[in-house]
């Protein structure tokens, strides 16, 4: 497909990013502009500055990776190779430009720096190709795009839920004024049991939750990963627009979706236990439902409920649908880890239990499916089929799932590890989703 065609057919803010003619020839200006930067004359470029700037490069990306890895350590499983990679062409790009800024005039300064931006965008545009993060200019603006309301708190006093042996669409009868897009909200939801400090929630309330009588909704607690935020499943994961399409299919019916933090903080890591760094395996399974039930009308018990997740957010799923069943009778992970970690057992055992291991594997999900059985929990593994990473970990995970006798399914899809699988992954599990939760049959 052509730019030309694109530009007749969508707003410029909805023309694709990760692939199509813009990031190939993002691409092909990066490397162009490398290429002039790194082409010189006289022998002390070739001799001298070319080399230096090389070697320059390369300390620094070493530098860079020995304190992210090495000191920092964000991420378990360390930061990803093509990542490491293009943050070492960017450097090399400004290393070029640097190394000839002397013997250049003002103006060929200016263009040489916008040179190495080239390159930076370059890099930037294909690290965004493999996680897909930004897949347009929309996602991209989503923060300043996306609109929020106030919560619909008003309680009615007609409901309608379904009987045993009915799912709740074939019982429910839309009113003709039923609004055709649900509402997003930001609300706070405090820790009043845990004491965990957690920043603002995304609450997506469909369409008829909007109408009376109201719909007895089930609830999806939707988890972001691990360096993240609540609004990722908005912002990045459209989470929003895949309901609205649901519902739009399915006479206003979706499920509600909270979306609380489990991080406390965008880099953090609090494994999602109850542990030394925080307690927020009981801020989800008790603080979030509590102030579900006090805010919203929904449908209770855990056949209702679904917690679900991506990355980090898929293993403490995975957790809590093991660690509290009573809660959470359905799970998603996507992509997630087989146990909770911050880089090695031993040093998770140490930061969350002071070197009790016994206290790891009471709450460790490995450990507690070894030991007892879930009939009545159903889990759905979805993970990119070029993930090296987490591929195997979800293949493990899934295979005690179902020694546990849990009710599981494995998927896999297109990519590798990122949005590029969380987003069109939501999308392919909200049936799964509804039909678990008995919205639909």
């Amino acid at each position: 497909m052509t730019t030309l065609t694109l530009a007749s057919r969508w707003n410029p803010i909805d023309w694709p990013l990760t692939h199509g003619p813009i990031p190939q020839a993002v691409l092909l200006a990066g490397w162009a502009a490398l290429f002039a930067l790194a082409v010189g004359r006289g022998r002390s470029w070739w001799r001298v500055r070319l080399p230096a700037a090389l070697i320059t490069a390369a300390a620094l990306s070493l530098l860079l990776e020995v304190l992210v890895d090495g000191w920092w350590h964000p991420f378990p499983e360390g930061t990803p190779r093509y990542v490491t990679w293009w943050i070492a062409v960017a450097l090399l790009g400004f290393c070029l430009a640097g190394y000839r800024m002397r013997r250049l005039s003002w103006p060929r300064r200016g263009l040489a720096l916008g040179l190495s931006g080239l390159v930076l965008l370059m890099a930037a545009s294909e690290v965004n190709t493999g996680f897909g993060q930004f897949p347009n200019g929309r996602v991209m603006l989503a923060p300043w795009l996306t609109r929020t309301e106030g919560l619909v708190a008003a309680k009615v006093a007609q409901t309608v839920s379904a009987q045993p042996q009915q799912v709740l669409e074939e019982v429910w009868q839309p009113p003709a004024n039923l609004p055709d897009k649900g509402t997003v909200s930001v609300v706070p939801i405090p820790g009043l049991r845990s004491g965990f400090k957690a920043r603002d929630a995304y609450v997506y309330l469909p369409p008829a939750y909007q109408a009376t009588p109201r719909p007895l909704l089930p609830v999806v607690v939707m988890l972001p990963g691990q360096p993240g935020q609540p609004g990722d499943w908005v912002l990045s994961g459209q989470i929003n627009a895949a309901m609205d399409a649901f519902a739009a299919e399915h006479h206003g019916l979706a499920p509600i979706v909270v979306m609380p933090d489990q991080l406390g903080s965008t880099w953090a890591n609090t494994l999602c236990l109850d542990s030394k760094i925080a307690k927020v395996q009981t801020y989800l399974a008790v603080d979030v439902p509590r102030w579900v039930q006090q805010n919203l009308q929904a449908a209770t018990g855990p056949k209702a409920w679904a917690i679900g997740g991506a990355s980090m957010g898929g293993t403490c799923a995975l957790q809590l649908g093991v660690n509290a069943p009573d809660v959470y009778g359905t799970v998603l992970d996507m992509s997630g880890q087989e146990e909770p970690t911050l880089g090695t057992r031993e040093e998770t055992v140490k930061a969350a239990f002071g070197g009790d291991g016994k206290k790891f594997e009471a709450v460790d999900p490995a450990h507690v499916m070894a030991r007892r059985k879930f009939p009545d929990t159903s889990i759905a593994l979805v993970v990119g089929e070029h993930d090296g990473e987490f591929r195997p970990q979800m293949e493990k995970v899934y295979q005690r799932a179902q020694e546990a006798g849990m009710k599981a399914k494995f998927e896999l899809m297109p990519g590798g590890h990122g949005w590029v699988v969380f987003r069109p992954g939501i999308v392919r599990q909200i049936p799964w989703l509804a039909q678990q939760t008995g919205l639909t049959r």
